[in-house]
């Protein structure tokens, strides 16, 4: 037995190289990872926008916080805007109802006007303009006028005419004195309503008044004589 025995080398570092040696899924992991890190680098630096630096992504920052409280003012205007905007056209809404129901009001009282100047008497004198109702009250010193014409036959084109006033009456003295008023001027549609007042001397006593309707060369148009209240 001693004969066949072998010499065993004696080798004291071989187990232990054996044991620091990597593993072949060990190499492939850290390989795959050194290539896709590889790769991601490749891709930002030739493909995707530059990285910005720290300064430019404080810049950026702050740009984008006033672009944000921007908008968020300019949002709360537009919503001012829009609610002034709102009461703005509901105001106007409610103007136009008021217009048209003035307008329908004054289109009403415009036919009733009309309808009463129709029912009044007529001029006895009749005339190119006729004075189909007059009243004068004597106060204060004043003698005031109310005066309806109206035109026999009234076309769209209005009448240019001239009013004159001849008042009779007592002076302070006793005897008869006629105060004549300036003319005035006038146009006369279809009818037509004078109102005024005429200063009167100290003392007069107005009777009645004489109402003459003129035309702009001095043609008479229409006369009447009511007396003064």
């Amino acid at each position: 037995m001693l004969g066949s025995s072998k010499p065993v080398p004696f080798d004291p570092y071989r187990r232990q190289r054996s044991r620091w040696r990597m593993p072949r899924w060990l190499i492939l992991l850290l390989s795959g990872t050194a290539i896709g890190a590889g790769g991601v680098v490749l891709v930002q630096e030739r493909y995707l926008p530059p990285r910005l630096s720290a300064t430019e992504t404080i810049s950026l920052r702050s740009a984008y916080d006033d672009a944000d409280a921007a908008r968020l003012r300019l949002k709360g205007e537009l919503a001012d805007t829009t609610k002034r905007l709102q009461t703005a056209l509901a105001d106007q809404k409610t103007q136009a109802d008021q217009l048209t129901a003035s307008q329908a009001t004054v289109e009403r009282l415009r036919l009733d006007l009309a309808s009463t100047v129709d029912s009044l008497p007529p001029d006895p004198r009749g005339g190119t303009v006729e004075v189909r109702a007059a009243r004068f009250i004597a106060k204060g010193g004043k003698l005031a006028y109310d005066l309806v014409l109206t035109r026999e036959r009234a076309t769209a084109t209005p009448l240019p005419a001239v009013v004159q006033l001849l008042v009779e009456g007592d002076s302070a003295r006793g005897g008869d004195t006629t105060v004549k008023s300036p003319s005035f001027a006038l146009t006369v549609a279809a009818h037509e309503i004078v109102r005024g007042s005429l200063p009167l001397p100290d003392g007069f006593r107005p009777r009645m008044t004489t109402i003459q309707v003129l035309d702009r060369s001095g043609r008479p148009l229409g006369m009447r004589v009511l007396p003064v209240k």
